[in-house]
């Protein structure tokens, strides 16, 4: 694995012109901190950037902890996917069990859409039961519907995670209520919440939904965003004894999305507030600076046994960063990739990765790729560098014996 940053870098891995900037993308030495209304009293908070991919703000990110009812994200994802493959219609129907009434039903005293025991549902108002309406019951019957059983649709959703990088959330239902193996990290949920956003544009909007009736009963969505956010569109709210409060919400201001995660506050009211706190933040104290331009070359990545022994990296798309308006905070960019490359390497063939920080905080992680094609060279060539690099492994050798 070679892995470059800094200055030190420069000798192993030669920047384009363009990549030295990434060095000096600093406030000036008089720049004060960040502005205080970026903090929060939220154990458990999470800022991302959706437009630009950047993180903005991250406490406790990775730590696991009981997601509640943010958990139906998943739940919501496995469905929306089997709609969208054809696997399952929205006029399907599926009948309310005694697990699920009992459960997750009126009898369980929780967030329930409050389906009849034994009635028949179709998928479209169960999901709008589980969304807007955060019924356990709703979930529970989803769950069964799509996988036979609840812990069958656990099983489905934790291999689901792993596809989407979810690397830390593990599942043990499809409601979020308490179990101890069931956690999330809020970056997970925020990766989660993104996806979607991007994959599922049209389902998304069910997320904005203000209210929904069923059994003749009307029950408002309870992200409290919705009701006087400029711009918020979703997502979930939950709370258990063991997670306390906790919300992702997202909300779109002048060509911008933010995507904001809290969990293990005291109260609604205190979630209401910390979200509101952070996305105003996030919104307003921000400014963009572009690193590279779609295309552009990033850095060489050495190659072995190719008409060429170095081959340009690029990103696919523009890389940006978002930096606060008065944070003296370095911007450090760092290449990573399993090398030296073995020739051919193909135009488009992902090569490894960038990662940009904001300070101690990573920021940006986009792939790089192979700007250019690097065919096999001849046995010369070959010999040669298959000689340099016995050399240096021979050279690392002593050096750590020394």
């Amino acid at each position: 694995m070679s892995d470059f940053s800094g200055l030190s870098a420069l000798p192993r891995l030669r920047f384009a012109v363009a990549g030295l900037a990434i060095l000096a993308l600093a406030a000036p030495a008089h720049a004060a901190p960040p502005a205080k209304d970026g903090r929060t009293e939220a154990p458990i908070a999470f800022l991302y950037d959706h437009t630009s991919d950047a993180v903005l703000f991250a406490k406790q990110p990775d730590l696991p902890s009981p997601p509640a009812s943010m958990a139906t994200l998943m739940t919501t994802e496995l469905t929306f996917r089997a709609l969208e493959a054809g696997s399952l219609q929205e006029t399907d129907t599926f009948r309310i069990s005694e697990d699920a009434w009992r459960r997750g039903g009126a009898p369980s005293r929780g967030s329930a859409m409050f389906a009849k025991l034994n009635s028949q549902v179709a998928v479209s108002d169960l999901l709008r039961g589980m969304v807007v309406q955060s019924g356990s019951d709703a979930a529970i019957t989803l769950a069964a519907g799509i996988a036979g059983s609840e812990p069958a649709f656990a099983e489905q959703m934790n291999a689901r995670a792993q596809e989407l990088g979810l690397t830390r959330s593990r599942f043990r239902n499809a409601t979020g209520l308490p179990d101890p193996e069931q956690v999330m990290t809020a970056r997970d949920i925020s990766r989660l919440a993104s996806h979607l956003i991007r994959a599922y544009p049209a389902r998304y909007a069910m997320f904005a939904e203000p209210e929904f009736s069923w059994n003749k009963i009307t029950q408002r969505n309870r992200n409290p965003l919705l009701a006087d956010y400029p711009g918020a569109d979703g997502l979930k709210t939950g709370f258990t004894a063991d997670s306390g409060f906790g919300l992702v919400g997202s909300a779109k201001r002048d060509g911008r999305r933010l995507i904001v995660v809290l969990n293990g506050l005291e109260s609604a009211k205190a979630r209401a507030e910390e979200a509101r706190k952070l996305l105003d933040w996030g919104f307003s104290a921000f400014e963009t600076k572009r690193l590279f331009e779609a295309g552009e070359t990033v850095a060489e990545a050495r190659v072995f046994g190719g008409t060429s022994r170095h081959v340009p990296l690029a990103a696919d798309a523009a890389v940006d960063v978002l930096t606060p308006k008065n944070d003296d905070a370095r911007v450090i960019a760092r290449v990573v990739y399993d090398g030296p490359l073995t020739a051919p390497v193909r135009k488009g063939d992902r090569v490894g990765v960038l990662r940009v920080w904001r300070g101690e905080m990573l920021s940006v992680e986009t792939p790089l790729r192979a700007a250019e094609t690097v065919d096999e060279g001849g046995l010369g060539r070959r010999a040669v560098d298959g000689a340099l690099e016995l050399v240096g492994d021979w050279f690392h050798q002593v050096v750590a014996r020394i």
